[in-house]
């Protein structure tokens, strides 16, 4: 017969959870209020990486490459049934597109995607890099990316997926998406700091004739 709970005990397991609840909550507030918004106005880097989603970061990636603000971009996280060649109409490129973008088709999610980055950047020897994906993805994808390549510059341009002029909070799927992105980040957060390692080894280099 197990002893009953002391009155302490008994009072400190509800508080505690909802110290918890309360941490998480305060946190998912602070991590909404500070997503950010607009795209910087004018930006330069070496190179551009856009994260595959919606098709809106890969035209705004491309549209960015084709008015000269990186050398290069590289398109992360492709499904191998896309091409180049496939790509190019839906995609509205031009001429600074067929020479110099790159497919990176081994990363399926965001730690991937930083990883991939990681080792074209480091073959194209850049030193800056502007990430372009998804506001609400922006946070954990330069967490992710500072780990893997912390000696590069990192220069967000965030799509605006999810923003309160929509008035996110009244549709169900963006409030599971930032709850979902939220503990996601929190997870890359913690696994920063207690495994640095993780960040090691970076994916096989996409290639400009991956076609």
């Amino acid at each position: 017969m197990k002893a009953p709970q002391s009155p302490a005990t008994s009072r400190f397991v509800p508080r505690a959870v909802l110290a918890i609840v309360a941490a998480y909550l305060v946190g998912f507030a602070i991590f909404v209020a500070n997503l950010p918004g607009a795209p910087p106005h004018a930006v330069r880097a070496d190179a551009i990486v856009a994260l595959t989603g919606s098709d809106d970061r890969l035209y705004v990636a491309v549209a960015l490459l084709e008015q000269g603000v990186g050398q290069r971009l590289l398109i992360s996280g492709v499904h191998p049934s896309m091409s180049k060649a496939l790509l190019r109409p839906l995609l509205h490129g031009g001429a600074r597109y067929d020479c110099c973008a790159d497919l990176g088709f081994m990363a399926t999610n965001t730690h991937g995607n930083a990883m991939e980055a990681a080792g074209w950047a480091r073959v194209h020897g850049f030193h800056s890099l502007v990430v372009v994906t998804a506001n609400y993805h922006m946070p954990r994808s330069l967490e992710e990316f500072s780990a893997a390549m912390p000696q590069i510059k990192l220069i967000p341009y965030p799509v605006p997926e999810i923003v309160a002029a929509r008035r996110w909070w009244f549709d169900p799927g963006a409030i599971r998406t930032l709850q979902y992105e939220y503990a996601k980040y929190l997870g890359s957060v913690a696994l920063r700091t207690v495994y640095p390692r993780h960040w090691s080894k970076p994916l096989q280099v996409a290639r400009a004739a991956d076609l």
